[in-house]
């Protein structure tokens, strides 16, 4: 039985991106349109069982392209479209069900929610139940690098925010690596106390397994898992000294990692050190941390730099904008243009719900995750999970080398 079609019309790469992870991981046939004038012409050539229409588009608007959808199909049929709106505004959606539209939905959205309404759509329209693709049991074992190459750009921030995010708005098992060995902040930016246990403890174990690994993290109150750095500098120099005489005993640690949760985000030290590297290698993603400043942005084209040299593809390396909307006299372009790479994500500046959480000990995703910094990094999170969940069909969990793009499909 033939999966349903589903036609996306919207000009946002993002958005398309994670409606194309979202669709197929649930069985959907997906074909994408950028502007409401191609979307009138593939709706016409696909005849697509139902239409995600966007509102603002280029050449032709959703309003519009819905009405020349509607004109143009012939008697008897009418493939269901909901509208992606930008705010949940009456008049908008009265103008969207007088061009024809079925439902609407203002983004962000929740995946389960936009699904839900496409499944109720296409049961009234009688289309064939989808069969839903599936990645088999067990978690999804990916592991995501967070690097900043300077500090004070937020790093440790987004990465424990982002793991929350994770965890409890699209109930993924998460943990957290404090890779930062000498002077890593977890233990201080979650109230924790230095009498954990730490990597120390689960790298040098010559018999760790998933059950002593088990009893090494640490369960904070989001749900998240950490495995803390050491609590003093000395202790950093035996993780060191491990890694040179045994560099299996990492990628042992880190396999174990993706045999027990979803996702394993790891907030890394600024050294570029065979540690490092090593992390690096294992990833599947890493995300590069940046803010709109001159000195962040030397550094990080250093580091995009010495990347190329050692030949990562380039898809494994994301941008990520920290601060996006605080005035520096650097916009995105600039950043971009200096940078000789697209900014792939943007985070907003809210400066004081961030330095409050970090003071407190409490982060901003446990306790304010609707205010406008929450739903950033929500946002983040969400983009993170649906190029993950689609890059989990076709490309299996485990080590990535250098040369071995993690990511295809950006």
């Amino acid at each position: 039985m033939a999966a349903p079609k589903v036609l996306v019309v919207d000009d946002d790469p993002n958005v398309q991106r994670i409606l194309l992870a979202t669709l197929k991981q649930e069985g959907y046939e997906v074909h994408v349109a950028s502007d409401g004038e191609e979307g009138v012409e593939k709706a016409t050539a696909l005849t697509p069982d139902l239409i995600l229409m966007d509102v603002a588009m280029p050449k032709l608007d959703g309003y519009a392209a819905t009405a020349l959808v509607r004109a143009a199909e012939p008697t008897g049929r009418r493939v269901p479209i909901i509208m992606l709106t930008a705010e949940a505004d009456v008049e908008q959606r009265v103008r969207g069900l007088r061009a024809g539209a079925d439902d609407d939905i203002v983004k962000p959205f929740h995946p389960l929610e936009l699904i839900a309404r496409i499944k109720a759509l296409l049961s009234r329209s009688g289309a064939a139940p989808v069969v839903r693709a599936t990645r088999g049991e067990g978690p999804l074992g990916k592991l995501c690098c967070f690097y900043g190459a300077k500090g004070g750009v937020g790093t440790t921030t987004l990465v424990i925010n982002t793991a929350i995010a994770l965890s409890q708005r699209l109930k993924r098992s998460v943990s957290l690596i404090d890779a930062n060995l000498q002077f890593g902040d977890m233990r201080v930016f979650l109230d924790l106390g230095l009498d954990t246990a730490s990597i120390v403890n689960a790298i040098t174990k010559p018999d760790l397994d998933s059950d002593l690994l088990r009893k090494l993290v640490v369960r904070h109150s989001s749900g998240v898992d950490l495995l803390l750095a050491p609590p003093n500098p000395e202790s950093a120099d035996i993780v060191a000294e491990r890694q040179r005489t045994d560099p299996n005993a990492l990628s042992n640690l880190l396999g174990l990692m993706r045999q027990q949760y979803d996702y394993t985000l790891v907030d890394m030290a600024r050294t570029l050190d065979d540690f490092n590297l090593h992390l690096f290698d294992e990833s599947d993603l890493i995300f590069l941390v940046v803010t709109a400043d001159l000195s962040s942005l030397k550094n990080v084209r250093s580091v995009l730099g010495t990347m190329d040299s050692l030949r990562y593809e380039r898809s494994k390396t994301l941008l990520v904008l920290n601060r996006s909307n605080a005035f520096t006299g650097i916009n995105v372009a600039n950043a971009e243009s200096a940078l000789g790479r697209k900014i792939d994500f943007e985070i907003i500046n809210e400066y004081r719900g961030a330095i409050d959480a970090l003071n407190s000990g409490a982060p901003f995703m446990a306790n304010r995750p609707d205010g406008p910094l929450g739903q950033s990094v929500t946002a983040f999170a969400r983009q993170l999970d649906a190029i993950l969940i689609a890059s989990a069909v076709s490309i299996p969990s485990g080590t990535a080398v250098r040369g071995n793009p993690a990511l295809t499909s950006q």
